[in-house]
């Protein structure tokens, strides 16, 4: 068996960390109305900043997945943990926003709407897993020249798919592999760079200037939609657009080379990366139970956010690793989690 690459799982926790953070910021950026400017500009440089880590949770899956040859069974088995987890949350949520928010859900509408906003990470996922054993033989079986022209190909089909977004329309038949959402893309790209990351001609210090002034470009400009438009603009924010690309991208690859791409954790930082990362699938599941609870009490207004923000990732976490810790002790528990 393989060790693990603390690499990648420096880059797990982060990224569970910062979805949570994404769900905070969230909750201030969309009372933009009703909190300070200094609050609005802080939680929507800490939402846009913490955004690279829905694109990391895809790369991540490129990176330790596409490489590998596994049998048909395992992926049989990785699918239905999704479907499983899926239906489960769903429930949950489902009784949830009944008993607890007060507002209904069509279940019909389970295939495409989902129950809470954030399980769309599963809808996503799945169709990926669905097709991953026969893109696992693609990516074993090219040469390292179309490597490269199946790069650009993907590469411009996410560019051209952002492009006729922007212009109000949609391609007329998509690209095939890719399609019109860029999350596979994420996986590709993820496992190109991690195989390739000690030979990619970038250094550590571009990566992180890329990474920064992507960053910084896709702050500026959801400032200035929002304040154009007196109301709060998340367009700029999402994974598909250029810059947010970029951003996820040179973030990951900046990672994946720490340490001349071995990172080696002391044996404390070690146990805290190893029990956080067996938990992150469950926290990601888990954590809008808490902000929930939070956001019904206490309104955007009342805590600023350079306190609420840092405070509430952390007791949020804190409380769903131990929720997760507890279900892991039971194999139920770690089915559905």
């Amino acid at each position: 068996m393989r060790g693990k690459n603390y690499n990648l799982e420096l880059v797990r926790m982060i990224s569970f960390l910062f979805v949570i953070v994404i769900h905070i910021t969230n909750f201030y950026c969309r009372s933009f109305r009703q909190i300070t400017l200094p609050d609005y500009t802080f939680s929507l440089l800490l939402d846009a900043a913490a955004r690279v880590s829905v694109p990391c949770f895809f790369m991540i899956s490129g990176a330790l997945l596409l490489g590998r040859e596994e049998p048909l069974e395992k992926h049989a088995k990785r699918l239905l943990r999704f479907l499983t987890a899926l239906v489960v949350w769903s429930l949950l949520y489902y009784i949830w926003n009944i008993f607890y928010d007060g507002r209904d859900y069509d279940l019909r509408q389970i295939w495409y709407v989902p129950t809470k906003a954030h399980l769309w990470y599963l809808y996503a996922m799945i169709p990926i897993y669905l097709v991953l054993p026969f893109f696992q033989i693609l990516c074993r079986n090219m040469t390292m020249k179309l490597e490269k022209a199946f790069v650009i190909l993907i590469s411009a089909a996410v560019l051209i798919n952002y492009l006729a977004g922007v212009a109000g329309g949609q391609l007329y038949y998509d690209i095939p592999i890719v399609g019109d959402r860029v999350y596979f893309f994420y996986v590709l790209i993820g496992y190109y760079l991690f195989k390739y990351r000690k030979h990619i001609r970038v250094s550590q210090t571009m990566a992180v200037l890329i990474s920064i002034i992507s960053l910084l470009i896709t702050f500026g400009s959801s400032v200035w939609f929002t304040l154009s438009g007196n109301a709060h603009s998340d367009r700029m924010l999402a994974y598909s657009t250029p810059f947010m690309i970029l951003t996820s991208v040179f973030f990951f690859l900046f990672m994946i080379r720490l340490s001349r791409s071995k990172y080696t954790p002391s044996e404390k930082a070690r146990r805290v990366i190893d029990a956080f990362g067996k938990a992150s699938f469950g926290i990601y599941l888990i954590h809008i139970f808490f902000l929930d609870i939070y956001r019904k009490f206490v309104p955007a207004s009342a805590v600023p956010a350079w306190i609420a923000v840092p405070v509430l990732t952390v007791v949020i976490a804190g409380l769903s690793f131990g929720c997760i810790w507890l279900l892991h002790r039971f194999k139920w528990g770690r089915v559905i989690s």
